[in-house]
């Protein structure tokens, strides 16, 4: 199955590419992005990616690209990336940064990667090979309430109580060890179907996002972004699910303008925090021909800020 990268188009145009700027694209991939942007790059550019997943840093695509000098790519989490731009002598010299959160088509493709409930296969979820505790692992020993807590708050599922407690019920008799035993399981707790929407998703990206910690990575690095990008500089991120997106929205909020100021005794308005960033335009949607060619392209949502 080809894959293909999501609102690719609208990237390369929000980061504003200069032809011998540097840039980062922090989810390689399958370089879809990183192709794009070094097609715009002359001789003198530069462009650094990051993954997580050493299937992503070991595919054909990655080798193919890796000939270009003007290209580097990194194994690396999120969190990473203000120490990976500084050994590299790149703070302050950033012209953009690319961000396309969540889980890839390259893994939801892969059954043995154990992120998609369409496919049965082991049940791991990790984004990078064999790195942490496996969705397996965590399943056997988190306390129902732990699960309840992370069903709810990152799946937003509301039959969050039902299905831990099948899950924890489940265990008892026998390990829960694949994605297909977890599908049928939650199938049988739910009691109402969401129209068009499996009964699995909020499940398995709650667990998903739990124990890859993609949140706190995730905040993390637009902490780092904005510290390393250089004044005009394009932070660009593409988001999949309500939570990434209100971190993101939020985040470019606060580094807008002056921050909140909760004292109460007269202050210079020169004494204020100042934000470093300011907001690019609206949220931006895939279009309608893309979401026909690719689906997943439905729920991304762009926002874009720029550094002042």
């Amino acid at each position: 199955m080809e894959h293909l990268p999501v609102m690719v188009v609208e990237a390369l145009q929000q980061l504003a590419i200069k032809k011998s700027g540097i840039y980062l694209d922090c989810t390689f991939g399958r370089g879809g992005h990183s192709q794009g942007i070094l097609n715009l790059l002359d001789q003198y550019g530069q462009l650094l990616a990051f993954d997580r997943d050493f299937d992503a840093i070991n595919s054909d695509d990655a080798q193919a690209m890796l000939v270009d000098e003007r290209f580097k790519l990194k194994h690396s989490c999120f969190s990473e990336l203000e120490n990976i731009v500084e050994n590299a002598g790149l703070a302050g010299k950033i012209d953009g940064i690319l961000l396309d959160l969540g889980v890839s088509s390259p893994q939801l493709d892969n059954p043995e990667r154990g992120f998609s409930f369409l496919r049965d296969g082991p049940l791991d979820m990790r984004m990078g090979v064999n790195v942490g505790v496996s969705a397996e692992q965590w399943l056997a020993s988190v306390d129902e309430k732990d699960l309840v807590k992370v069903l709810f708050e990152y799946g937003e599922e509301r039959f969050a109580r039902r299905i831990a407690r099948s899950i924890v019920e489940k265990r008892v008799e026998s390990p829960i060890t694949t994605t297909r035993q977890l599908v049928e399981l939650i199938e049988d707790a739910v009691p109402v179907r969401e129209k068009h929407k499996h009964p699995a998703t909020r499940t398995f990206q709650a667990i998903r996002i739990e124990i890859n910690s993609e949140l706190d990575e995730l905040k993390a690095v637009l902490q780092q972004s904005a510290r390393v990008l250089k004044p005009g500089g394009r932070l660009v991120v593409i988001s999949f699910h309500s939570l990434e997106d209100r971190i993101v929205k939020r985040f470019i909020r606060d580094e807008s303008g002056a921050k909140y100021n909760p004292g109460k005794l007269p202050i210079k308005e020169a004494d204020i925090a100042k934000g470093i960033l300011k907001k690019v335009g609206k949220p931006l949607k895939a279009g309608a021909q893309e979401i026909r060619q690719n689906p997943r392209a439905r729920s991304a949502v762009m926002r874009v800020a720029e550094r002042i």
